[in-house]
Formats: structure tokens, sequence, C-alpha cells
């Protein structure tokens, strides 16, 4: 069977042609600490991918469809692709949080700078601080803001069409703020180590 006929086949092969690239490659060794960076990248790349999905792409193309009074209409994402893209979403954003907490006391704590230190803006860790803040800003929306009001949008929760024109609405907001907080969220993310841009 081909793995890359299923999406579980996919990630499978991915992982293992990183872990050879890995290992072939020399690396800097196993360790938890490494694997937990690794995860947090894959999981924020996935968490952030779908943002931009939603608001570049989902959100104009359901606009489109509910205009076009003739076309196929927006049932079909809707009911097939967006809650399957809100649940990988979701819990992207739930692992990236908690590897992003585990990679600070890994990475910063030897230098004074645990989370607390980080989430506190103490000296040497004002960079890693604001976007670990910026990125919890984007976890709350996620989680109290954005999902709650698309199971209204979605029909997964009952709601009037009343309550639903609402609920987009916060959910649209909630959404575009992530979307505007994500470039400083990067920015400051990787500027702790790598340097800031500007």
């Amino acid at each position: 069977m081909n793995p890359l006929k299923s999406v579980n086949g996919a990630i499978i092969t991915s992982l293992l042609l990183m872990a050879a690239l890995g290992f072939a490659l020399g690396g800097s060794g196993f360790s938890v600490q490494n694997l937990d960076r690794w995860l947090h990248i894959a999981s924020g790349v996935t968490w952030i991918g779908l943002l931009y999905y939603f608001n570049v792409v989902q959100v104009p193309a359901l606009a489109a469809a509910a205009a076009d009074k003739g076309g196929p209409g927006a049932a079909g994402i809707s009911k097939y692709v967006a809650p399957r893209a809100l649940l990988w979403f979701r819990w992207a954003a739930v692992v990236t949080a908690l590897s992003g907490v585990i990679l600070i006391e890994f990475a910063f704590r030897p230098a004074g700078g645990g989370f607390m230190q980080v989430m506190a803006l103490k000296d040497g860790f004002q960079i890693i601080g604001i976007g670990s803040w910026l990125g919890l800003i984007m976890l709350f929306n996620v989680w109290v803001l954005i999902w709650p009001n698309q199971k209204k949008v979605l029909g997964i929760t009952p709601a009037t069409d009343e309550q639903k024109a609402t609920a987009r609405n916060v959910a649209l907001l909630a959404s575009r703020t992530n979307f505007v907080l994500s470039l400083p969220m990067l920015m400051c993310m990787t500027g702790q180590s790598h340097g800031l841009p500007f």
C-alpha cells in the first residue's frame, strides 16, 4: 500500500524520513529538549498554517459562495472542511503552547529565565516573553472565542440565526486578531535566538 494515499501514512512517512535524516546527518544527538523543540515547531506550523488558511482562503471563499446565488453554496466547506480544520487548529494550538512552556524551561532555565521569568519579561527575556504572551493570547482566543462561536456557526451547538450571526462576527474578529498577532509573535519567538529583523 502506498503511504502517500492516506494522511496517517504520509505523516508516518514524514516522521520516518525526518528521523533517518537526523541520524544520517549526525544531528546534535537525541534529547527530550530537541524532540520538544521540533514538536513546538511542527505544531506551531500547523496552527499558524491553519490560521492563515482560515483568514486568507476559507473566509473569503465562504463569502464568495454566499454571494453566488446560483453556485454550489458553502455547505460542503461548513459541513466537511471547517470542522476537521478546526479540530487540527485548536489542538495544534494546545500542543504549541504546552511544548513552548517546556521548551522555555529547557532552553532558558539554565540562564536564569524559566517560564515565570520569561512571562514577567525579566531582563534578557523580554523578546521571548512578549512572543509567549502573544501566543497565549492567541491560544485564549482559539478556545474561548473562536471555537465556542464556530460550534454555533457550524450547527454543532444549537443557535438561532441571530445567535449564529453574532457568533460568526465574534469568531471572525478573534481569528483576525490572531492573524494580526501572528507575525509579531513569530518574530519574537525566533528573535530571542536569531535576532530581530529591525
